[in-house]
């Protein structure tokens, strides 16, 4: 019985370890490792800043009175095209023309004045000059005189203001262009007695637009004068609008702790599709390399170290100098460490300046290759696990 018993016991182990073994066994449908390689291309490379700003006119004046009163009738109204010259709106002149009256009035009184004087004068000069009256009398006369004289050039300079308050009641475009905006309506007084209130706002000429953009403290380095631009608005989100860097101007913006600087981009509105007021969302390209040799960025990131066991790996010498990085490429079934110069990267490609040939087979990732196993997968099963109810369907059919 006991040897029955331990032959029992030495079957039941070598079934299980059977059962172990083939579930356990390698597959022949493993996945397999493999690399991927490109060979470098020929192309543009750029390093661009990224920032929004705002659309706006070249030249915009703002039109207003320099004189108090009410606006009595307006000429033109929003988007209006206006000529330089042309009237834009008058204000009710009635006071103007009355101030300009009593000035009128009054100056021809000291004429009037001035010419008795005048002839006072003439006759106490000859009375004096005979010797009939004191020198105290011609001198009174002669005070008399100039005293009169000068008060006839205020009551004229009084009539010059009053007749130039008149004319600026009439409110005219200094320039060609667009009535922007419009601050007043008919009816409405207006007070320039501190500062000139606005009534019009004019764009000068909406085919010549400017973008108005905020740049980084940390980009503003690498953007001067005359570097290209696109940039798009959102409401001609398929249409790309080209300019160029007009001036970056030196009062920096501090907002939250961070520091910007206003850069103005110049661009053409032919179409006039920009309209004042849009946000343009901007690249401006820093520097341009054309014709460049370049590779992706992955490349000079890849490690071999997970393909070590299919590919004999090569170093070709010792580590890389400064402004060095490396790439491994493909030769012979082996992978070769190739240390390059590189270039513009624009976190995307990777300009190589040395290092590599058109041809080399550069590294970019690692691929896997292979069906699953038969374990992983599914289409097979442990004899040990339970079995379905009802067996294998297919085998009834």
């Amino acid at each position: 019985m006991k040897k029955k018993k331990r032959i029992g016991i030495i079957v039941l182990i070598v079934v299980v370890a059977a059962g172990l073994f083939w579930f356990f066994k390698p597959s022949g449908d493993q996945q397999k490792v493999d690399v991927v390689t490109e060979k470098p291309q020929t192309g543009s490379i750029s390093r661009t800043v990224i920032t929004t700003g705002t659309v706006q006119p070249v030249n915009t004046v703002s039109v207003g009175s320099q004189v108090s009163g009410t606006i009595k009738k307006l000429y033109v109204d929003y988007n209006s095209v206006v000529k330089e010259g042309q009237l834009l709106a008058e204000l009710d002149k009635t006071l103007f023309i009355a101030s300009l009256d009593q000035a009128k009035s009054n100056y021809e009184q000291v004429k009037s004045q001035l010419s008795y004087q005048k002839n006072n004068f003439d006759r106490q000069s000859q009375l004096y000059n005979a010797g009939a009256i004191s020198k105290a009398d011609y001198e009174n006369a002669l005070c008399t005189y100039n005293s009169t004289k000068a008060q006839a050039n205020v009551a004229y300079a009084q009539v010059q203001t009053a007749q130039k308050n008149l004319a600026l009641a009439s409110i005219f475009s200094p320039i060609d262009g667009t009535i922007l905006s419009r601050s007043v309506s008919e009816g409405q007084t207006v007070a320039a007695s501190f500062s000139t209130p606005t009534i019009f706002s004019i764009a000068k000429d909406l085919k010549e637009m400017q973008v108005e953009a905020s740049v980084d403290e940390a980009d503003i380095g690498g953007i001067t004068e005359g570097n290209k631009v696109t940039f798009t608005v959102d409401a001609f989100p398929d249409d790309i609008f080209k300019g160029t860097i007009q001036q970056v101007r030196l009062n920096p913006t501090t907002t939250n702790n961070v520091v910007t600087y206003t850069t103005i981009i110049r661009t053409s509105n032919e179409d006039l599709k920009l309209k004042p007021g849009m946000t343009a969302n901007i690249t401006i390209y820093t520097k341009e390399v054309e014709n460049a040799m370049l590779i992706p960025v992955k490349a000079i990131k890849f490690s071999p170290d997970s393909v070590a066991k299919s590919f004999h790996l090569v170093s070709s010498r010792q580590p890389a100098s400064e402004g060095e990085t490396s790439v491994w490429v493909r030769q012979d079934g082996q992978l070769v460490q190739k240390y390059i110069k590189t270039g513009l990267n624009n976190n995307i490609k990777v300009e190589v300046l040395q290092g590599l040939t058109p041809n080399d087979e550069v590294a970019v990732e690692i691929r896997q290759t292979g069906n699953m196993s038969q374990a992983a997968s599914g289409n097979s099963s442990s004899p040990f696990m339970p079995k379905r109810p009802g067996g294998d369907k297919n085998k009834r059919r």
